[in-house]
């Protein structure tokens, strides 16, 4: 969904990955700039407007953070329907949860390209503030192959909890929606 009407640009992103890598966090930090520590599990979908500013034209951001439990599955088509982008989420912390999320990347990947076509996708790697450096760059080698054998916008590091990464990644989405978009102005 891209329109432009006297307010701008209007777009619909949706924010996939498996349960509790932290999707709603990654987006409350950037549309609010905080962290709230209680995690609250998505149901379905939840939503968030945001405006920015991208070259004196208004962008309003409509994000989609879709749970990520498999009891929604069935439902994620219907969520997904008339996305302008999508950013797939996965936590780069040392555990079986993290293993997970990052090997489901490629599911969510295809989930998306079958449910919305040729959209640009972003890949955010999150929770780096619960890693060292040998974790990073043990996930690094993993993400590189995913990368390489699928068309990512891009691949950034991110913590919901400190922010690092966050707002460059986020913006990355912007301006390229506003990029393929801009005639419409």
């Amino acid at each position: 969904m891209s329109n432009s009407d006297e307010r701008g640009l209007v777009f619909k992103v949706v924010v996939v990955g498996d349960g509790a890598v932290g999707k709603t966090s990654l987006i409350r930090r950037y549309t609010q700039g905080d962290f709230q520590k209680q995690y609250i599990q998505t149901l379905g979908a939840q939503f968030t407007n945001f405006r920015t500013e991208v070259e004196s034209t208004p962008i309003d951001l409509i994000f989609w953070d879709i749970a990520g439990q498999e009891a929604y599955g069935q439902l994620r088509g219907n969520f997904y329907q008339g996305s302008s982008a999508a950013i797939i989420v996965f936590s780069q912390e040392d555990s079986e949860h993290g293993k997970k999320s990052l090997q489901s990347v490629s599911k969510w990947y295809d989930d998306i390209k079958k449910h919305c076509g040729p959209i640009p996708v972003i890949l955010f790697g999150n929770k780096i503030d619960l890693i060292n450096e040998d974790i990073l760059a043990k996930n690094k080698d993993q993400v590189d192959i995913l990368f390489n054998s699928y068309r990512f916008l891009g691949f950034y590091n991110t913590s919901a909890l400190s922010g690092d990464g966050v707002n460059i990644a986020f913006e990355i989405i912007v301006k390229k929606l506003f990029e393929i978009n801009r005639h419409i102005i």
